[in-house]
């Protein structure tokens, strides 16, 4: 299935892709059933690298998918809507608590014992069980997010089709997203570290260990440790692991001047008071 679609994806590159072609239709529609339904993801873990894998093609699937679908009407009860991907369908049996105006389209996988409130998950999304999508989030296309995740209202997570990223955003397992963050730009979070309301993540902002925690902090996005004229370790692209996070500021030197500008500041290591700020009344998840 892989060589068919970069096959069909290098013909849309030269512009010689034949769109009534069946096989085409066959594979891109099989690859994007395989996606809705947690067989096929985008990124996996390699667990000897401890890295994350990027499978591109799967990427290539989807721009396939827009590529091959016709504009149409896609009805909700008393509401209609013109899309060329279509939303995805739920029955009690697969376990997702899905509230009125949640909506998740075709090709993105929502595991067991999720809570889905009025939200917003694009295709290609990967959400792990027992994630609570708050009020008003998004979870762009490609995202991947991990099991037992808190997303808390307004919070947004970069896409990676428009425009044309290389990496997703990944939030590992047991992170507590606050209040309107933003995590765009492919950037990683890793397990347990919970990221306070407001705070923006890009791919330009530095994240500063101020609580000196993280200084032999292994990381292979960071591989080359860098720190600032302070002596705190700077991370880019990701948040350690079990790591407090908070919206900061600093003075940087431009040509008219020093001005402060935005990042992020790590101030401590994830701990059991920190658990109980978090938490989610178990009430509140259960599906059953």
């Amino acid at each position: 299935m892989q060589k068919t679609i970069e096959k069909f994806y290098q013909d849309l590159l030269n512009d010689k892709l034949d769109i009534s072609n069946d096989l085409l239709h066959k594979t891109v529609n099989q690859c994007i059933e395989d996606l809705d339904q947690g067989k096929l993801r985008l990124c996996t873990y390699n667990f000897e690298k401890n890295i994350w894998v990027l499978h591109e093609w799967l990427k290539q699937s989807i721009l396939l998918f827009f590529k091959i679908r016709k504009m149409e009407v896609i009805a909700s009860n008393n509401f209609s809507f013109v899309d060329k991907i279509p939303l995805k369908q739920w029955t009690v049996k697969q376990g997702v608590r899905v509230a009125p105006q949640a909506l998740v389209r075709k090709g993105a996988f929502v595991e067991q014992n999720c809570v889905l409130m009025p939200s917003y998950i694009n295709i290609g999304a990967y959400v792990g069980a027992g994630t609570l999508v708050d009020t008003w989030a998004t979870v762009g296309s490609c995202a991947q997010v991990g099991k037992n995740v808190h997303i808390s209202g307004g919070v947004g997570l970069g896409g990676v089709l428009e425009p044309l990223q290389a990496t997703p955003v990944i939030i590992e397992d047991n992170v507590f997203l606050g209040s309107r963050v933003s995590v765009v730009e492919g950037f990683l979070v890793k397990k347990m570290a919970v990221i306070a309301s407001g705070v923006n993540l890009t791919a330009s902002t530095p994240i500063i260990d101020v609580s000196g925690e993280f200084e032999n902090y292994e990381s292979l996005v960071n591989t080359k440790k860098v720190f600032d004229e302070k002596g705190s370790r700077i991370f880019k692209l990701e948040v350690p692991e079990n790591a407090v996070v908070i919206s900061g500021m600093r003075n940087k030197v431009f040509k008219k001047g020093t001005y402060p500008v935005s990042c992020a500041l790590i101030i401590g290591k994830r701990s059991e008071s920190t658990d109980k700020k978090t938490s989610l009344n178990q009430v509140l998840r259960e599906v059953n």
